[in-house]
């Protein structure tokens, strides 16, 4: 079947680039990435080139846009982020790329159905007929040949309330801001998200991907309305301290203008042990280029070694095709990182880990060079 006259409707927040990996080229079997919107969807790319088979695990508290009005409307998890999730797992064949842009395809127009997006409306839809989130998410899978699945962390839609400082007249003054877009937008500095309702249950498939995966990714992402939910979800939690499999947090290439302004990657790490003391971690990919400062690396160590984590520098930085950095990560880039990973040297073929996940094996990172650097766990 030839694919013609399609127009090209892609985001251009999305990473542009695209790949093209032969089973020869994959070098992880089971990824498991967890996170939300564009940071989720360079991973879940890099990933589709580097493992055989790849679980999103995407947060739902989305409560804007065609998401929020579904949500409001029929009660139902917002479908933005696993619609997304999925258009970054489909095929990459002249059919797969159509079914990508038909799943972003945004209405116009001025009526009921404009800036609803068509994969927002199909999964709403097949969730009604199917009444059952993952089933639904199971069944367009299929039909879109994904290669593993996508998984909300929650059965239930979440609220995102965070406490912001600065918003009044006296700037010490902290102001409850509740929302995951009024969060986002904030002129105030967010000091810290809670989930609504507290303690939601974890979905019982998505904390199982994590104990059977090799590899488990936290972020890029926005870091208070995609990374750090995550961490607010107690079976999510106990999954990650349990799993044997490598965990790595990949961190954003810049501040946002928002969430994160001014912060630095020291304290985008402090951000994830406030939120989550007991959190493990093995380890961190930082871009170069984001990070030069020999005193500013020391920092950033010193804070992932909290976490239990090693720091690997790497060029995760897409370009725009003309030699000039974006803001995006490079799903070609970061594939090449998820291959570093040896992931048969890790807890699961040491036999030393323990029901904390606080085992003594060695994770073993082969290098940009082709050198092999077992990193202690």
């Amino acid at each position: 079947m030839t694919v013609t006259g399609i127009p090209d409707t892609t985001d251009p927040g999305l990473p542009s680039e695209d790949i093209a990996a032969s089973a020869g080229e994959r070098t992880v079997n089971r990824v498991v990435c967890l996170g939300g919107g564009h940071g989720l969807f360079a991973t879940l790319r890099a990933a589709r080139g580097a493992a055989e088979n790849v679980t999103a695990v995407v947060t739902v508290a989305d409560d804007g846009g065609s998401s929020g009005r579904m949500r409001r409307e029929l009660g139902s998890l917002p479908p933005g982020d696993l619609r997304m999730a999925l258009a970054a797992l489909v095929r990459d064949t002249p059919r797969g790329r159509m079914w990508e842009r038909t799943l972003q395809h945004r209405f116009g127009g001025h009526g009921a159905l404009a800036g609803h997006a068509v994969g927002n409306l199909i999964l709403g839809g097949l969730t009604e007929v199917m009444g059952d989130s993952v089933a639904a998410l199971d069944e367009l899978s299929d039909l879109l040949g994904v290669r593993g699945r996508v998984l909300p962390m929650s059965l239930e839609p979440l609220d995102l309330e965070a406490e912001v400082q600065g918003l009044g007249d006296d700037p010490r003054e902290v102001t409850a801001v509740r929302g995951q877009v009024a969060v986002a937008s904030t002129l105030g500095q967010v000091r810290r998200v809670r989930l609504i309702p507290q303690d939601a249950p974890a979905t019982p498939e998505a904390v199982q991907a994590i104990l059977d995966a090799d590899l488990v990714t936290l972020g890029p992402g926005s870091w208070f309305s995609s990374v750090i939910p995550h961490l607010l979800i107690p079976g999510i939690v106990d999954a990650l301290l349990r799993t044997d499999a490598v965990r790595v947090v990949i961190m954003n290439l810049v501040a946002e203008s928002s969430e994160t302004n001014g912060f630095s990657m020291e304290r985008h790490i402090h951000m994830l042990l406030q939120h989550c003391p007991e959190l493990r971690i093995d380890v961190v990919v930082v871009d170069r280029s984001s990070v030069q400062s020999a005193r500013e690396r020391r920092h950033l160590e010193r804070a992932a070694a909290r976490l239990g984590a090693t720091v690997i520098y790497r060029d995760v930085r897409e370009d725009d095709g003309r030699g000039r950095f974006t803001d995006r990560h490079s799903p070609s880039k970061l594939a090449d990182v998820l291959r570093e990973f040896d992931c048969t040297g890790g807890r699961r073929a040491s036999g030393g880990g323990t029901e904390a996940g606080t085992g003594s094996g060695t994770v073993t990172v082969k290098g940009e060079a082709g050198a092999t650097v077992d990193l202690d766990r």
